[in-house]
């Protein structure tokens, strides 16, 4: 999903740029000597790290070992590389959920590191964390302009809306969408849905990213969201209407919340001179919209 969108913000922007890109079958970023070889034949000068393995609350609870595996070698390959081969800039993608789990709303960049984390998806943050601060030591030591954005919650076209595995809001689309088409008058979601979630349009994030890419001196990591936040029964309502569900909601109170509040701080960002532009029901809309496009083509990511 921000692997495309940052694609397809490259072919919009005013600047000719030669885009690089490999598909997982082609390129695999957990080991290093194809990723050394990647780099060797193609000396990019520009690198974005948009890789990762991800996934919701119930993924991150199941695979732990394998989130913190397999993110900690995609880092840690393509950092060094991304040295060894004298690349330009390279500029990391972290997340929102690597913040203390009970850290002053909104999230400040400076309040990392200060507390223990949500526990249902730590294996997850301590290897994005990991990422973050082997960007700030090669700066500091090499000199190199490595540097970080944190991305809160995002959806867009090309999301992935596995039952499971999925995050709330592909999620969320799925079950109303199924539930609509099987004329069920009953969606059942996790928790109270009392929790807050920020959510972030993947082409407003690639944006972003490529603003980023043009400031001079940027810090070595920076928030990038919305700065405003709804509770999961709020953003289930607003997918209820949007697709059109006429039944009720209800609430499976043995699944967990995950963390209560999270929503960041995007004043730096504003600084520097960003917002966001996709309205939270437009950008609903269109996610819906390609997800109807990508049944109807056999593409939906299930």
């Amino acid at each position: 999903m921000v692997g495309s969108a940052i694609v397809r913000a490259l072919g919009r922007d005013s600047k000719d740029w030669e885009i690089i890109t490999r598909t997982r079958n082609e390129l695999n970023l957990c080991d290093q000597k194809q990723v050394d070889d990647f780099f060797k034949d193609e000396k990019p000068e520009y690198v974005i790290n948009a890789a990762g393995r991800v996934g919701g609350i119930h993924a991150n609870n199941t695979y732990p070992a394998d989130f913190i595996r397999e993110n900690l070698l995609i880092n840690a390959n393509l950092i060094h590389a991304s040295y060894e081969n004298q690349v330009q800039r390279f500029l990391n993608l972290g997340s929102s959920c690597i913040y203390p789990r009970d850290a002053a709303q909104p999230l400040k960049e400076d309040s990392l590191l200060t507390g223990p984390l949500e526990s249902t998806n730590s294996a997850y943050a301590l290897a994005k964390i990991a990422g973050l601060e082997m960007c700030r030591h090669y700066r500091n030591q090499y000199g190199v302009l490595f540097h970080s954005a944190m991305p809160t919650n995002l959806y867009g076209p090309g999301d992935n809306y596995h039952p499971e595995n999925s995050h709330v809001l592909p999620a969320l689309l799925r079950r109303f969408h199924e539930a609509k088409e099987a004329g069920l008058e009953e969606v059942c979601m996790w928790g109270t849905g009392k929790p807050r979630r920020e959510l972030l349009h993947a082409d407003d994030l690639a944006e972003a990213l490529l603003f980023m890419l043009q400031v001079d001196n940027p810090p070595d990591w920076v928030n990038i969201g919305t700065g405003k936040d709804r509770t999961i029964l709020e953003l289930a309502e607003m997918v209820k209407q949007v697709v059109g569900f006429e039944g009720t909601i209800s609430h499976d109170l043995s699944k967990p919340d995950g963390t209560p509040i999270k929503c960041l701080d995007v004043s730096l960002l504003d600084s520097l001179g960003w917002k966001a532009k996709i309205d939270l029901k437009d950008g609903i809309e269109s996610a819906y919209a390609d997800f109807l496009l990508g049944l109807e083509q056999g593409t939906t990511r299930l």
